[in-house]
């Protein structure tokens, strides 16, 4: 026991130099602290922990050990990461759209061209006016889908149009990822269906300054994203401008749904593996050219120099892609590696990207629940303590070239398989959690496609973005176009490969905290005791997983899911299939989406549909607000299920159902699951869990 004792207390005096390592960590822990309460805490109570911060600060000038000053530290993190969720949420507090709102007239500014939805392209508007309702209550930003073949305005023009908007969705089955909190960060407080065409107008007065440059910067963004279409065609161009300027308006939704299933998709979001292509490769090639002139390279510090060069690389490529979150964080960790070379310091260590984190976090502290800064921040200190044990090779003073070649071939095949699987199993955690898919091939298509980006792709990309306003960004797209046909020609082969993937249930919601701490123990701890994390960090795999509930219904009971063994049977296929999808692949089931599948199992009509003697659940659903069903129709749905769904507001008299759920329900809870328990059923509601929080505005706790 006394040797067990020694040995771990070495292991314990090995870390003396890393815990600030957990700093970031500890600051998360408080962000995600705040995220978690089904209450909204006052005000007041972020700016009472603050000076709380400073006293625990200013105690370690006192404490007598490393242990206590380490303990002290950690816990000004953690109680400073709440204070800073808590005053971010007030600093973006903007309103937000009331629900069942009648059809208004919105005029508002064209701020961007935002990602094309289920529904088809959407713009991202600034609004003027949204009919009757006082300036106070319109909402500062707005997204608004357009009809199908409705023509694009451009950024910066002003239109008017007849649109119902509403308040950003809430999530699509309970426990779900609710994407209304992204929303209420971005000060988006309204999502809007567009009636007719817009039409464009002269606003009585001009937009405010940061607002017409916001609107100039993404106007020369569109421009562009029409040029590189132009020139490469929509089946590359579409991808092409997407990695280059964040629009993803022209990608074939084929070539989507491929990446996806090629577990290639994250080459679509502009983000941390973008930033270091782009930035790495201007500091190369300006390290090369200060190199080359011998009057320069011997005056200044080429590093340095080509480090400022990365930095103005990665700062214009920010401001090209539109600054989305998942680009501004991988900016910031540019920003850190780059500004670690000016001052001399290692770029590409855990102390440097403990930094970075730490300047996400204080910036975005909502970051901390989103999957992209999960993912990105896992695999890069997965890598960066990869590169800490990978053993460095002995440089021979002279070796023939038929044998130095084939080492340095077998070296790179080596780190490249490495890095792709240490990437891969540092982001499965969250990919299985969050998306419910784990594509069989992914790392194959990976390291094919890794050298393809890296090398053509994006270096292309980046020279023609930056030659095209001079015209001579013709001959570098054309590289960039031929590499993503290849991609894509990747993309496809994996995706049509058998099981190219594999649909995994979501775990527990305290799964995907361990397995990102058991992770970062592997990562941060030095010496053998560090695989004791291991075990957590595999929590995903493992951990039981709940009871798949029998009955999903939509937010506002417009479409109804049931579940038949490891399958799912929507009862309106083309309606709400977004969020059927999700609610399927969450619960490991594959959704039926066809009417005959639907038809063998219920009898249904253009508004309803009563069960059949097939039917794996007793259920009958309505889906009329205002038109009434035929004569009978209701009563046939009350006195032949057990389960009743009315997407009106209108409970009838008498219903025999044991059952009935109606479109007030729906918008007291949200969406629902429902479970069987014995003669009887279980609802659990959304609303429910998402608690009483700013981004969850209707939520009536009655």
């Amino acid at each position: 026991m006394r040797r067990i004792g020694a040995w771990l207390t070495d292991q314990a005096d090995a870390q003396i130099e890393r815990w600030t390592l957990w700093t970031p960590v500890a600051l998360g822990c408080g962000c995600a602290a705040y995220f978690g309460l089904m209450r909204e805490p006052q005000a007041w109570v972020a700016w009472a922990l603050l000076p709380v911060v400073a006293a625990l600060l200013v105690a370690t000038r006192w404490s007598v050990t490393r242990a206590m000053t380490m303990g002290l530290v950690l816990a000004a993190c953690a109680v400073g990461g709440f204070a800073v969720a808590k005053l971010r949420a007030e600093a973006v507090k903007a309103p937000v759209a009331q629900a069942g709102a009648r059809p208004q007239a919105v005029e508002a500014w064209v701020v961007d061209i935002a990602q094309p939805g289920e529904g088809g392209q959407r713009l991202l508007l600034a609004p003027i006016r949204v009919g009757d309702w006082d300036a106070q209550a319109t909402p500062i930003r707005m997204r608004v889908t357009l009809r199908p073949g409705t023509p694009l305005p451009r950024p910066g023009e002003a239109l008017s149009l007849l649109a119902i908007v509403n308040p950003p969705p809430p999530p699509a089955s309970p426990g779900s990822y609710d994407f209304a909190r992204d929303a209420y960060f971005e000060s988006v407080g309204g999502v809007g269906l567009a009636l007719r065409a817009p039409r464009l107008v002269t606003p009585e007065s001009q937009a405010p300054w940061r607002l017409r440059l916001t609107m100039w910067v993404n106007a020369q963004r569109w421009a562009l994203t029409e040029k590189i279409v132009a020139a490469l065609g929509p089946d590359t161009g579409g991808l092409a401008a997407a990695m280059t300027t964040g629009h993803e308006a022209f990608i074939p939704k084929e070539q989507v749904e491929n990446l996806r299933a090629a577990g290639l998709a994250h080459i679509i979001s502009i983000s941390g593996l973008h930033m270091a292509i782009v930035g790495g490769f201007a500091f190369a090639a300006a390290r090369l050219l200060v190199a080359a002139w011998p009057l320069l390279a011997l005056r200044v510090s080429g590093k340095k120099l080509a480090a400022l060069v990365g930095l103005a690389a990665v700062g214009g490529y920010l401001v090209l892609s539109g600054a989305p979150p998942p680009a501004e964080r991988a900016a910031i960790t540019a920003a850190v590696a780059f500004g670690a070379i000016l001052a001399d310091r290692q770029a590409i260590s855990l102390h440097a990207l403990a930094l970075a984190a730490m300047g996400v976090l204080l910036l975005q502290p909502e970051a901390v629940t989103e999957p992209g800064f999960q993912m990105s921040f896992a695999a890069t200190a997965a890598l960066v303590a990869l590169a800490e044990v990978w053993p460095r090779p002995v440089k021979e003073i002279e070796v023939p070239w038929w044998i130095r070649w084939p080492q340095a071939a077998a070296t790179w095949t080596a780190a490249s398989l490495a890095v792709s699987f240490v990437a891969g199993l540092a982001t499965g955690p969250f990919a299985i959690q969050h998306f419910n898919r784990v594509s069989t091939w992914g790392l194959f298509a990976n390291l094919v496609v890794a050298p393809i980006s890296s090398f053509l792709m994006m270096p292309g990309l980046a020279l023609g973005a930056a030659l095209t306003p001079f015209g001579l960004g013709q001959a570098p797209l054309e590289v960039a176009g031929w590499s993503i046909g290849l991609m894509n020609q990747v993309a496809a082969t994996a995706a049509g490969a058998p099981a190219a993937q594999v649909v995994i249930p979501s775990a527990p919601d305290w799964v995907l905290p361990a397995s990102f701490l058991g992770l970062l123990f592997v990562c941060l701890w030095r010496g053998p005791l560090r695989w004791a994390g291991l075990p957590l960090a595999l929590a995903i795999l493992w951990a039981p997983r709940p009871a798949a509930p029998d009955v999903w219904v939509s937010a506002d009971g417009a479409a109804v899911a049931v579940r038949e063994g490891r399958e799912s049977v929507l009862l309106r296929p083309d309606v709400k299939l977004f969020g059927a999808e999700l609610w399927s692949r969450r619960r490991g089931l594959t959704p039926l989406i066809s009417e005959p599948a639907r038809d063998t199992r219920f009898e249904c009509d253009r508004w309803s549909c009563l069960p059949k003697a097939e039917a794996p659940v007793r259920l009958a659903a309505a889906w009329n607000l205002k038109r009434p069903l035929k004569a009978g129709r209701l009563e046939a749905l009350c006195t032949g299920a057990a389960v009743v769904i009315l997407r009106n507001s209108f409970k009838p008299e008498s219903c025999p159902a044991p059952l009935v759920l109606t479109g007030a329900d729906f918008a007291a809870g949200g969406s629902a699951e429902l479970y069987r328990q014995g003669s009887g059923w279980r609802v659990v509601w959304a609303q429910d869990q998402r608690g009483r929080r700013p981004w969850t505005w209707g939520y009536d706790p009655r």
